[in-house]
C-alpha cells in the first residue's frame, strides 16, 4: 500500500496527486522519502529529458546560478541568441521568442495569429483548432483546447475558433468554405493530453498545403512531442513540412522552466517591441539549461537512442497486450507511447506507483508513457515487466461495465 498522502494545509487543491512525497532522483529513477524507489516512465510529463542529476547538466547549472539567474529582457544576454541560433538551426525556421512554459508560448502562437489577421485587414481573426486537443488552462488556451471537462465552469469562453477532428482534412474544408476570416490551423504533432493521438504525415502534408494555397499560418504545438521525444527534434519533421510557428517547452529545459515560439518568415517579424513579452521568459538560468539539453542530446546520441529504445517498448507492449481484452491499442512515437483500454483506467496510476512505476492516465483510458529519453534498453524491458501485469489485473478485476 501506498502511505497516507501528506497533509498540505495551504496549497490549492488543483491536483489529483499520487499520495507519495519524492526525495530525489538520478538517471530514471526516483525515491521517495520513506527510502522506496521507482521507475519514472513519466519524466515530469515529457519534461525530464535528460532524467534526473544528470552528471553533465547540473554543473553546468551550477555555475550558471553563480554568475546570473535573472536579469531583465531590457538588457541584452548572449545565451539568448546562441540558444535561437540552435532551434533555428534545428527547425529550418528563422526567429525565436523565449517564455517560462508550454501554455504561454501556445498563447503567443495564438496572438501572431491575430496579428497575422489584423495586418492583413481581418477584423476578426478565427483559428482552426481540434477536437481532443490540449493548448494549456489560460482562458486563450483553454478556448483553443478540445476538452470540455477542463473548460466547465470558466465560460463564456473566447471566440474565434473554428473545431474540427484530426486526420480528416475534408473536415477542415467543410469548416472554412467560403470563410474570409480563417488566419491560420493550429494542432499538435502528437496530442498528448487528449490521448497520445498522432497526426498523420499524410494528413500534415495536406494541411500544410491547405495554409500555402489560403495563405494561412501553419501553427504546430510542439510543446509535449517535440525536443527529440520522437526519434526528430520535433515530431512534424516525420512528414517532411515546415510549420510557420512552432510553440515549444517541457523537454527544452530538462526540468528548468522554458518555453519558445519558433517562427518562419511568415510569422517571425509579426511582433514588435510593446506587442508581446515574458517577465521570465529567456531568463540567463532557463536559456543554458536549454543549450546545455541540446548538447548533451546531441553529444549522447539521444534522438537516435528515443527512437530505438521506443520501437523496442512499443514493440514489447504491442506484443503482450494486444491480444489481451480490454486493450483497444498501443500507438505512438519514439518514447511517446499510449496504451487505450475499452474503460476508465485512473485507478492505475496508483496501483502502478505502489508497484514502484510511475506512470500517468490522460483522456480517462490511456496510459501514457513519456520517460526521460536517457532511459536504457534494460529499463525499458522493466517497464514492460512491470507494467503489463498491472493492466491485465486491472483489467480482470474492474469489467468494463463497473468502470
Amino acid at each position: 500500500m501506498l502511505p497516507a498522502a501528506p497533509v498540505q494545509a495551504h496549497v490549492m487543491n488543483t491536483y489529483g496527486r499520487v499520495p507519495i512525497e519524492l526525495s530525489h532522483g538520478q538517471g530514471c529513477r526516483v525515491w521517495d522519502v520513506h527510502g522506496k524507489v521507482y521507475l519514472d516512465a513519466l519524466g515530469g510529463i515529457a519534461v525530464n529529458t535528460l532524467g534526473h542529476a544528470h552528471p553533465k547538466l547540473v554543473p553546468a547549472l551550477q555555475a550558471q546560478i553563480g554568475r546570473l539567474m535573472h536579469i531583465s529582457n531590457y538588457y541584452y544576454h548572449a545565451a539568448a541568441e546562441e540558444l535561437a541560433q540552435m532551434l533555428v538551426q534545428r527547425s529550418g525556421l528563422s526567429n525565436v521568442f523565449f517564455c517560462s512554459s508550454g501554455l504561454e508560448a501556445n498563447e503567443a502562437a495564438l496572438k501572431l495569429a491575430r496579428k497575422f489577421g489584423h495586418d492583413k485587414g481581418i477584423a476578426r481573426p478565427e483559428i482552426v483548432v481540434y477536437e481532443k486537443a490540449f493548448h494549456g488552462r489560460s482562458i486563450a488556451t483553454l478556448s483553443a483546447t478540445g476538452n470540455p471537462k477542463v473548460q466547465a465552469g470558466f465560460e463564456p469562453l473566447l471566440e474565434g475558433f473554428i473545431r474540427v477532428p484530426l486526420n480528416d482534412i475534408e473536415a477542415i474544408r467543410r469548416a472554412t468554405v467560403g470563410n474570409p476570416n480563417v488566419v491560420a490551423v493550429f494542432l499538435e504533432a502528437i496530442q498528448g493530453e487528449g490521448g497520445v493521438n498522432p497526426a498523420s504525415a499524410d494528413y500534415l502534408q495536406q494541411v500544410r498545403a491547405l495554409c500555402d494555397t489560403h495563405d494561412w499560418l501553419l501553427m504546430i504545438d510542439e510543446v509535449q512531442c517535440g525536443m527529440g521525444r520522437t526519434g526528430k527534434w520535433f515530431a512534424h519533421q516525420w512528414a517532411g513540412i515546415l510549420p510557420d510557428v512552432m510553440p515549444l517547452a517541457k523537454g527544452l529545459g530538462s526540468g528548468i522552466p522554458i518555453g519558445a515560439v519558433v517562427a518562419g518568415p511568415k510569422a517571425a517579424h509579426l511582433f514588435q517591441p510593446g506587442n508581446h513579452g515574458s517577465t521570465f521568459g529567456g531568463n540567463p538560468l532557463a536559456l543554458r539549461a536549454g543549450i546545455e539539453t541540446i548538447r548533451i542530446m546531441e553529444e549522447d546520441g539521444l534522438l537516435e537512442h528515443a527512437a530505438q529504445v521506443g520501437l523496442q517498448l512499443q514493440t514489447l507492449l504491442s506484443t503482450q497486450l494486444l491480444r489481451v481484452a480490454g486493450v483497444r491499442e498501443v500507438r505512438g512515437k519514439g518514447l511517446m507511447i499510449g496504451i487505450e483500454l475499452d474503460r476508465p483506467c485512473a485507478a492505475l496510476v496508483n496501483r502502478c506507483a505502489e508497484a514502484g512505476l510511475l506512470i500517468s492516465v490522460t483522456a480517462d483510458r490511456v496510459i501514457r508513457l513519456v520517460p526521460p529519453l536517457i532511459l536504457t534498453a534494460a529499463e525499458a524491458d522493466e517497464i514492460v515487466a512491470l507494467l503489463v501485469p498491472q493492466i491485465k489485473a486491472f483489467l480482470a478485476e474492474t469489467p468494463a461495465a463497473a468502470a
